[in-house]
């Protein structure tokens, strides 16, 4: 796969050439396939910077001197190789509901640093596997509180609102079905990382650039500092800062009785960013590195939302969509719903980015079938994170940030994919949602 699928522009590139030559064929005429392609190609521009945000601050997040400290403290409480791979898969599962961003950016960190005081300790661990359980344990976001589709679809303005109106967060997240699906899995989950771990195990110190990530970082010489640069240290403004960001999360939540939203998490993460950094200074010198992170977003988001706009305002859609619900019934929609999403997250490795291009059709289908929307956007979600775990994009980037290479532990997720897989369906079709 990984030599097959191209780059994450080129195969957007690819299906834009796909879909504008089927609506042709569908009888579009030219000017509506272009038109409609406009139409689309800038209709995300507020939730693109909205997902910008979201990665963004996350990065700046991990980067906080408290997060380290905390991981560090956690990782010296197991005593044995269960103990240590369970807590592991704890903190980044738990992590990954609260923000998408922690499992990332942090998982692979949480992973070096329990590997590290296991072999200190004496307890044998397999580095590369419990790396492989940490991307798994990653899975909890999709139906966390920093769900892409979900959140989405909980603001108002969103680009499907006169189709499906706003769906709030209870009736998809916080479903019965939804919370099910992630006690399940993580369950499951430690049973697995406890049960399958290699007889021969090959401890973080075989891998020595992974093993330097946990040390301490070096101590600077404190410069000669001007007015401006004291000025800029001070905690003062950090706090003036974070007052008024934490005053108007109050209202919002307390006053207006508003739930969560892409704005209300950017904000909270925005708050939380700022208090752990603890002056403007640290802020922005961690921003400067953090928004590397976010650079495919800024253009990549209006290239989905061309390729969405080819199925929103031509009859691509229309006939995806009455394809789909003739070929599903209320039994085998959320099955064949979570086997399209698995197809196309192969090539659209963002969540955000899959439901721009989907999220008509599937809304579409839904309807037509007789389920609720909820069940759709959940079952859509449960294939994205199938493709997620069975592609080497993300296990790309988490190797990249443990500094090992994919190749020594990707083949675990295509086992954890299947789980995933088989109890979201399970769950989508039997449980209230």
């Amino acid at each position: 796969m990984g030599r097959l699928v191209p780059d994450a522009i080129t195969s957007c590139v690819g299906l834009m050439m796909v879909l504008g030559a089927t609506a042709l064929l569908l009888g579009n005429p030219l000017t509506k396939v272009l038109d409609s392609y406009y139409q689309g190609l800038w209709m995300l521009l507020p939730f693109t910077m909205q997902m910008t945000l979201i990665i963004t601050l996350s990065a700046a997040l991990a980067s906080t001197p408290f997060f380290r400290s905390t991981i560090e403290r956690l990782s010296r409480l197991p005593r044995n190789a269960n103990q240590v791979m369970l807590m592991a898969v704890a903190v980044t599962a738990f992590g990954s509901y609260l923000y998408w961003g922690f499992g990332i950016a942090g998982g692979p960190i949480i992973a070096v640093h329990f590997a590290r005081e296991a072999e200190r300790k004496g307890i044998a661990v397999d580095f590369p596997f419990l790396l492989a359980c940490i991307a798994a344990a990653n899975a909890p976001w999709q139906f966390g509180l920093s769900a892409s589709a979900p959140l989405l679809v909980a603001t108002e303005g969103h680009f499907l609102e006169k189709l499906i109106g706003v769906i709030p967060l209870s009736t998809t997240i916080w479903s019965p079905a939804a919370i099910l699906h992630t006690f399940v899995f993580v369950i499951v989950l430690f049973t697995m990382s406890c049960r399958l771990m290699p007889a021969s195990r090959r401890p973080i110190s075989a891998f020595p650039a992974a093993a330097k990530l946990a040390d301490p970082p070096p101590v600077e010489e404190k410069p000669v500092l001007t007015l401006s640069e004291r000025v800029e240290r001070q905690g003062l403004f950090a706090m003036l800062l974070s007052a008024a960001l934490l005053s108007w999360l109050y209202v919002h939540i307390f006053e207006k009785g508003r739930g969560l939203d892409i704005n209300s998490l950017n904000t909270t993460l925005l708050l939380f960013t700022v208090l752990l950094h603890g002056s403007v200074k640290r802020f922005t010198d961690a921003l400067q590195h953090a928004v590397l992170s976010a650079w495919p977003v800024i253009v990549l988001y209006h290239l989905y939302a061309g390729v969405a706009g080819l199925i929103q305002f031509t009859s691509v859609g229309e006939t995806i969509a009455w394809a789909v619900a003739n070929v599903s019934n209320p039994l085998t929609f959320p099955l064949v719903t979570a086997l399209n999403g698995a197809l196309f997250s192969l090539f659209i490795p963002s969540s955000g980015g899959q439901w721009a291009i989907q999220g008509f059709v599937t809304a579409k289908s839904a309807m037509a079938v007789g389920v609720t929307v909820q069940r759709g956007i959940l079952a859509l979600s449960v294939g994205d994170h199938m493709g997620n775990l069975a592609s080497p994009f993300w296990y790309v980037v988490i190797g990249g940030i443990a500094r090992v290479d994919f190749r020594t532990f990707f083949g675990y997720g295509l086992l954890f994919a299947a789980v995933w897989f088989v109890i979201g369906v399970v769950v989508f079709t039997f449980a209230p949602c």
